[in-house]
């Protein structure tokens, strides 16, 4: 079944039940992207469930779907139908067909709590550009942290700025919670013991639109081995697509050295196990520039991906907090020897939020729920 005739037969279903009456008590989520309990949907669903326990949670994660039929057309679009409030982390497409009732609320939270490279309707382009436009006209508040990524937000999701609200991000919260965290890498060790007392490394790249069918992964794991003392270890925070590809390889090759956490639940964890971050253009650094670590930028395809992939908000190299690599020698130098860049990354969280007081859930309910 194409996805085009399914967006279709989700919105027909959609219009019988938009007949049903809304329930103001009832929230669905859509957790297509992170439906784990460190995503800002599973964040929220566990506070509500503490703090407003008459409320009805229903969810639409990215195990569901067409291969499930009948809980997909006729389960999720009814809850989605008569639920008062839709919280989402991800644009769901079924949406361009689905007039939303407007008495019910539609909060875009998305799934990065910042972005360097350009996204949505600033770089997508044909039917996709037009449908995810279409779908984005039923959100009713979208969900910032600062009046930066709120102009970049909205023009990224097509809708008027004042549609936007800085409060903050749930997933901010839960890392500013030091009582929280410790309980969540005490857990992490336990089932990982042999990690405890390492110097961990985590390596996590963006995924290159030009490489569904082709994934490829460009640190040379051999070389980067060599490099590593007794106490370190590279944890690794790949795509699906690459994850998949090279899971064999460093399962065998590279036991207890370098370890495939591509399938840890997790994201957040990883980071603060983490005591350093090798990244490119992924929003991720907005959340471990939090933790006053360091990070490199591995860019080995910098002119590339601004000529021909999805290029950038601001000028990379003097925006990203932290210093910006092209070659694998490069990258393998600094990382022996160490770097410092606190001045660079206090600047950038700066920029990046307005609010640091673990309390963007809080405001959250004060606007959607008071």
């Amino acid at each position: 079944m194409g996805k085009k005739l399914g967006y279709y037969i989700f919105a027909a279903f959609f219009a019988v039940f938009r007949c049903f009456p809304l329930q103001a008590k009832k929230v669905f989520l859509v957790a297509t992207h992170d439906d784990s309990d460190e995503g800002n949907m599973g964040l929220i669903a566990d506070a509500i469930q503490k703090e407003m326990p008459e409320k009805k949670l229903y969810f639409l994660t990215k195990r569901d779907g067409i291969r499930h039929p009948f809980s997909f057309f006729l389960g999720k679009a009814y809850h989605m139908a008569t639920a008062g409030t839709i919280l989402m982390d991800n644009i769901f497409m079924p949406m361009a067909y689905a007039p939303i009732s407007p008495k019910a609320k539609v909060v875009q939270l998305w799934h990065g709590t910042g972005t360097i490279k350009r996204f949505g309707l600033d770089s997508e382009t044909g039917e996709v550009a037009r449908l995810a436009k279409k779908a984005n006209q039923r959100i009713t508040h979208l969900i910032v942290n600062s009046e930066k990524t709120r102009r970049q937000y909205a023009k990224a999701f097509g809708i008027s700025p004042d549609k936007a609200y800085i409060l903050g991000m749930p997933r901010t919260d839960l890392i500013l919670d030091s009582g929280k965290m410790e309980i969540k890498k005490q857990k992490f060790y336990e089932q990982y013991p042999a990690l405890k007392g390492k110097r961990c490394t985590l390596y996590a790249p963006t995924f290159r639109d030009d490489e569904v069918e082709n994934p490829r992964l460009a640190l040379d794991l051999a070389s980067f081995a060599k490099k590593m003392g007794e106490k370190d270890v590279l944890l690794l925070r790949l795509h699906p697509h690459v994850a998949e590809k090279f899971s064999g390889e460093i399962g065998k090759e590279y036991a207890g050295k370098i370890m495939n956490m591509s399938d840890y639940p997790g994201v957040t964890t990883l980071l603060a196990v983490s005591d350093c971050l090798i990244t490119d253009y992924s929003s991720i650094v907005f959340e471990y520039c939090l933790f006053d670590r360091p990070m490199i930028f591995y860019a080995y395809d910098l002119e590339k991906f601004e000529k021909d992939g999805r290029n950038f908000y601001d000028d990379y190299p003097s925006f990203v907090p932290g210093p910006v690599v092209k070659k694998q020698e490069e990258l393998e130098q600094l990382w022996e020897r160490g770097f410092a860049y606190e001045k660079r990354i206090a600047a950038f969280r700066e920029e990046a939020y307005e609010f640091l007081d673990k309390n963007a859930i809080g405001r959250l309910f004060k606007l959607i729920f008071a």
